[in-house]
């Protein structure tokens, strides 16, 4: 069997059998053990390896809530989350985000115990992490599925597993109301310390009051802020809290602590309290309502003969108010004024002034039109035609009709007739005739005007064939 064991030895991780065999085959017989027989073991060592070594490794996630029943409104309840695998893990796990409205969640701060179990006849080895929740709410929360990825040994690529849903209940301490903050602790230290600028005290120095809180099992988040308000004569300036969970120096979870630190410039002299402050909480260990105090402090300040304010807000604010200020002089606010107006009335005034526009364009066009009509253009065209080549005297008609003188040549003067007389005989002289019609053109235009225009009831000739009118 040491032969065997010394063959199984020179496998390789992917199961080399014909490896196996020459050995067996090169080998003699030792210790009894017949060669056939030995290769026989060889092979079924070799089959084990490698179906041990094919296999995928298993991931598995498991949760439990401590404690398991319900928990107090401003306590802490841990989710434990077990990350397993039956292999081992070549990285740390990612874990999920745990979000719950409605209560604090404090995810694992990367510390993880060590864990074996033995699943399903199988070892697994692992981790254990922890999520701290503190509800705010006295109601019913549910954990969804957590997802969990990591890479175990031997696997080929990265797995996931996800943990069951889970639910709990919170309810409200008894001398709670609701809505009321609350401190649920094992155990809790309230103290505080006072630092005096200056012995003795006078006016602008300074008294600064530091207060700690610490409880244990309770998250630093969750621990409720004291009151520190205003104090008659002394002007208060408060510090950023200095919040921090505390630990056993291994890395364990112990509870919370909380510095509030405050500083009190003293403004005018006498005496001055800073009042006691209390703190309402709820002992876990014993199960009931307790309260914590840390005392008054009362001091006296006497009269700094030698104290200036370094600054005054009374005067700070009232320069701030003087630079802040617009000075504009009356013509250029009035210019201002007008010129708003303007544009707001060009704003508001767009169509009243489009529509005038429009209007102005059509009177302007049917003066124009009017004027093409009247019997004054027609007559301005007559000395054109007279001396245009050829001549005519359409113009000359046209004039005679829109001043309601008619056709005929009655109508025109004698002038006329001797012009017309001169172009048409058998003796005609055109050039002369339409040279003394030009000349004349005054004259019968004075006519024209001041003979009298027919009535309008008037009632036109019987035979008004003689009477067309030409364009």
């Amino acid at each position: 069997m040491n032969r065997v064991a010394a063959i199984a030895s020179r496998l390789t991780p992917t199961g080399d059998l014909w490896y196996a065999q020459i050995q067996c085959r090169s080998e003699p017989a030792r210790d009894g053990v017949h060669p056939i027989t030995t290769k026989l073991t060889a092979l079924l060592l070799c089959l084990f390896t490698t179906a041990t070594l094919a296999a995928e490794p298993d991931l598995r996630v498991q949760t439990r809530l401590q404690p398991t029943d319900s928990v107090m409104v401003g306590g802490i309840l841990e989710l434990q989350l077990d990350v397993l695998t039956d292999s081992w893990f070549t990285d740390a796990p990612t874990l999920p985000d745990l979000k719950l409205p409605g209560a604090l969640v404090l995810p694992p701060d990367g510390h993880a115990e060590h864990i074996n179990q033995t699943l399903d006849g199988k070892s697994f080895n692992g981790m254990r992490y922890s999520y701290r929740i503190t509800p705010n709410l006295a109601q019913g929360f549910d954990i969804p599925p957590l997802t969990v990825r990591a890479t175990p040994g031997q696997a080929s690529t990265s797995l996931s597993a996800q943990s069951q849903p889970l639910h709990f209940t919170a309810v409200q301490p008894p001398g709670f109301q609701p809505g009321e903050p609350v401190l649920v602790a094992q155990g809790l230290r309230f103290t505080q310390k006072v630092v005096n600028s200056a012995t003795p005290l006078k006016v602008g120095d300074s008294i600064t009051r530091q207060l700690t809180l610490q409880a244990d099992d309770a998250m630093a988040m969750s621990l409720p802020t004291p009151s520190m308000g205003d104090v008659n004569g002394l002007s208060r300036y408060p510090k950023s809290p200095q919040i921090s969970n505390l630990d056993d120096g291994r890395g364990n979870f112990n509870g919370g602590q909380r510095i509030d630190t405050v500083t009190y410039r003293i403004d005018t002299e006498g005496r001055h309290n800073l009042p006691a402050i209390e703190l309402k909480w709820w002992d876990a260990s014993s199960r009931q309502t307790r309260t914590a105090q840390v005392p008054a402090v009362s001091f006296d300040a006497a009269v700094n003969g030698a104290y200036k304010p370094l600054f005054s807000i009374t005067e700070d604010l009232k320069k701030l108010g003087q630079q802040s200020r617009v000075h504009l002089s009356r013509h250029w606010l009035v210019l201002s004024a007008l010129l708003l107006v303007v544009v707001l009335l060009g704003w508001f005034g767009r169509p009243f002034v489009l529509r005038a526009y429009l209007a102005v364009q059509a009177r302007r066009r049917a003066r124009h039109a009017a004027w093409l009509q009247s019997a004054d253009y027609a007559w301005r065209q007559i000395p054109a035609q007279i001396d245009g080549k050829p001549a005519h005297l359409s113009a000359l008609y046209l004039w005679a009709r829109r001043s309601r003188l008619g056709l005929k040549l009655s109508n025109l003067g004698s002038g006329l007739q001797d012009v017309l007389r001169a172009c048409y005989s058998q003796q005609s002289n055109e050039d002369q005739a339409l040279r003394q019609l030009k000349s004349s053109l005054s004259t019968l235009h004075s006519q024209a005007r001041n003979k009298p225009s027919p009535a309008a009831h008037a009632l036109r000739p019987l035979n008004p064939v003689h009477e067309k009118d030409f364009p």
